[in-house]
């Protein structure tokens, strides 16, 4: 007989929470039941109300603070308990860092049986506020007052954001221009349930000495009144130098269409990570926190032990911007990147920063580190930096079998990191170093870098 879910919708309930999720929600128990509870932080005593029940786990809004943890903080900004932008500003920061060091812990124990594993403190962000360097904001309209913010937290419903306070303040001053300049100009913006109107998103993309790029992306092949429009929004944002126009007219979530034109300016902004400068288009991939980016890198660099005689290869290189770091220090990199894109920018990174000790190619990890192999190229360490999803296991296979000294493996979701280091410690190797770095301060993600060596 399937037990009785012991809560019931609408009904309020006394929480115990114990811990946070990964995304940042409480967790209680209620007659051993799981419920989450967003905003609500470990030690804390709460009333929370039922608003979903699933088979499994039910989830709470949360009314009433019994119990507050000693954690909790004001949250900077007004929009915070509506907003989806961020998950944590009503934990202090040195909370938070240690919230994201227990989360990587958690992920190696539970998840990758790595019991005997020390995970270091994380590295903190010197500045964790106006951090952004570029904004994707969604455009709607709701009982006529034009939107251009976040999503409102889980649903597309868009939460007018005036100031974010993570963005780079330039980014706000786009969208502040972008409303004035939506009702000026009576400019049309989308409905995504009718698939009607112009202006779907706002994209921001702020460089260095502030420069700013505009990617106004639209449903529709023309952009009215762009000539005008491009003249406001130089009179309004002094450090603009860049104005594209981008066409998405496919009905899906996706944010930019395959198709750019530049509007007026330079096609590209420059920005650096480190002592290395990237020219950044629309549709570059780049590090949206440059200053932890730097942090991030460098603790690559240390932990691949190089001392100019090394042979690195770089999997899911995308636009080469660790393996310019490694080059410095590397006798070769070998950077390899599925994206065709991607590979096109690492090499035009490499020639712009004068690096003649990158070679990037495109295809599959899996089919050219053999092929290296083959041609005689024995690489002393390997560096991975694979999407959320992870490795795959064939990937992974394919490095053990190259027997490099090191691997290096920088992971953006910890659940997938220890599922692979699972994998990796059985075919000869031992995790040495858990590194874990704060790239997105006031959100649930982390990044960490872990040292791997053969045993």
């Amino acid at each position: 007989m399937k037990p009785e879910i012991p809560v019931k919708m609408g009904e309020k309930y006394r929480l115990q929470i114990d811990r946070l999720t990964d995304s940042a929600e409480g967790v209680a128990r209620v007659d051993g039941f799981t419920v989450f509870v967003p905003k609500a932080l470990p030690g804390e005593t709460v009333t929370g109300k039922i608003d979903l029940v699933k088979k499994n786990y039910a989830r709470a809004k949360l009314v009433d603070i019994e119990k507050e943890s000693p954690d909790r903080i004001k949250p900077r900004c007004e929009l915070y308990d509506t907003c989806g932008g961020c998950q944590l500003q009503q934990l202090s920061y040195d909370a938070q860092c240690k919230m994201k060091k227990a989360q990587v812990e958690d992920a190696l124990r539970h998840i990758g049986g790595l019991d005997d594993i020390r995970v270091e403190d994380t590295l903190g962000a010197a500045e964790p506020w106006y951090y952004r360097n570029k904004m994707q904001f969604p455009v709607g309209k709701a009982k006529g007052s034009i939107k251009i913010g976040c999503y409102e937290q889980g649903t597309h419903n868009i939460i007018d954001t005036p100031h974010c306070y993570i963005q780079n303040d330039g980014n706000n001053i786009i969208a502040a221009a972008m409303r004035e300049a939506i009702k000026r100009f009576n400019i049309s913006v989308y409905d995504e349930n009718s698939h009607t109107g112009c202006l779907r998103h706002v994209m921001g993309r702020i460089g260095k000495n502030d420069e700013a790029m505009i990617v106004l992306v639209t449903a529709t092949k023309r952009l009215e009144n762009d000539k005008a429009l491009v003249k406001f929004l130089r009179d309004k944002i002094p450090k603009l130098v860049s104005v594209h126009h981008n066409i998405q007219t496919y009905h899906n979530n996706v944010i930019l269409g395959r198709e750019t034109k530049l509007l007026w300016g330079k096609a590209t902004i420059d920005d650096h990570i480190g002592s290395y400068v990237y020219h950044i288009s629309p549709r570059s991939f780049f590090q949206v926190n440059t200053a932890q980016a730097t942090v991030l890198y460098e603790k690559v660099r240390e932990f691949a032990g190089l001392t100019g005689k090394e042979t690195v290869i770089d999997a899911y290189c995308g636009t080469g911007t660790i393996s310019l770091f490694l080059a410095k220090k590397a006798k070769k990199v070998y950077g390899i990147e599925i994206v065709s894109p991607a590979i096109a920018d690492a090499k035009k990174n490499a020639r712009d920063n004068n690096i003649r000790n990158a070679e990037f190619i495109v295809g599959d990890a899996t089919v050219l580190m053999p092929k290296l192999y083959r041609e005689g190229i024995e690489p002393q360490v390997i560096v991975i930096d694979p999407p959320r999803a992870g490795a795959t296991p064939e990937v992974l296979d394919t490095m053990a079998k190259l027997n490099p000294d090191r691997i290096v493996y920088v992971s953006c979701n910890p659940a997938t990191l220890a599922r692979d280091l699972a994998i990796l410690v059985p075919k000869g190797y031992k995790v040495e170093k858990v590194q874990p770095v704060d790239m997105f301060p006031m959100t649930q993600h982390v990044e960490t870098v872990v040292l791997i060596n053969r045993i």
